[in-house]
């Protein structure tokens, strides 16, 4: 009990802090019990620690939000990858019938903790999107080649002169037949064979009334002796589309359709692209 005592007399015993300031003003004593100043420090102490702990939690709190706002713009480049991968993939998909094959995240390094290497994950996409888009190209490059390939009959009738050697109807020499020369009822629509956009259409001598069409990729069509042409200079046609009548205009014996095929400037033989094209 005489301890206790002894505690709390020491405990309340006052001790005196002098402040001198620095200046004109006179020197202040300040007086408060020895427990004052052991709370006092004990307060500031926790004070400290409870600013320091909130100021590292809030570092950490930027910190963490840093991250959420990475993986989420991470994310959201993903999703936009992935939105073109699908498109592109049902595109090819369409193009050929086929089942899906999903290959995209097969062989994708993970860390220990199982998450995904995101960007092995985009350059593998990233990779299989261009891949598509190559084959996409290819195909529609190979598409323009075929819808500019002629093909099929541009008049419906008998075959009466083959391209090829033979003797001219007119000036009965020997003589190399460039096209081919189909009969048919004057006036009989003549249809282009192909798409492509006409670079000559009026007279041209001997070939009575001519319709030259370009195709691209280096095919062109004459359709010669025609009663009357259907297209202007420039004019954009469709494989089907009428561009002459069928007559007996220039050098020929009777109304007829004079076909020729040319491939990167030289005639070729009509037969090719007619049969098994049409």
């Amino acid at each position: 009990m005489h301890k206790i005592r002894f505690l709390l007399k020491k405990a309340f015993t006052p001790i005196t802090i002098m402040i001198i300031p620095h200046s004109s003003r006179k020197p202040f004593n300040l007086k408060m019990p020895s427990i004052g100043i052991f709370i006092s420090i004990l307060l500031w102490l926790i004070g400290t620690v409870y600013v320091f702990s909130i100021a590292v939690d809030k570092l950490e709190y930027y910190r963490m939000q840093e991250k959420v706002q990475y993986y989420s713009s991470q994310f959201t480049e993903m999703k936009s990858t992935m939105s073109a991968l699908k498109k592109a993939e049902s595109e090819f998909r369409k193009l050929f019938s086929l089942k899906s094959k999903e290959k995209v995240l097969e062989n994708v390094d993970t860390s220990d903790s199982g998450s995904i290497d995101m960007e092995a994950l985009k350059q593998q996409i990233k990779k299989t999107v261009e891949d598509v888009g190559d084959i996409r190209d290819y195909l529609s490059q190979q598409r323009d080649l075929f819808m500019a390939m002629p093909k099929g009959w541009p008049i419906v009738g008998n075959v009466t002169s083959p391209y090829g050697k033979r003797r001219h109807p007119i000036t009965g020499k020997d003589d190399f037949h460039s096209g081919m020369d189909i009969s048919a009822a004057p006036g009989n629509p003549v249809r282009a064979t192909a798409d492509g956009i006409v670079s000559f259409s009026g007279w041209n001598g001997g070939s009575g009334n001519l319709v030259v069409i370009e195709h691209g990729f280096g095919f062109s069509t004459f359709y010669a002796h025609n009663k009357m042409t259907a297209v202007k200079v420039g004019q954009r046609v469709k494989k089907g589309d009428v561009v002459s009548y069928v007559g007996s205009t220039g050098n020929t014996t009777g109304p007829h359709l004079h076909y020729e095929v040319w491939r990167n400037g030289s005639p070729v033989n009509p037969k090719s692209f007619i049969e098994g094209r049409s």
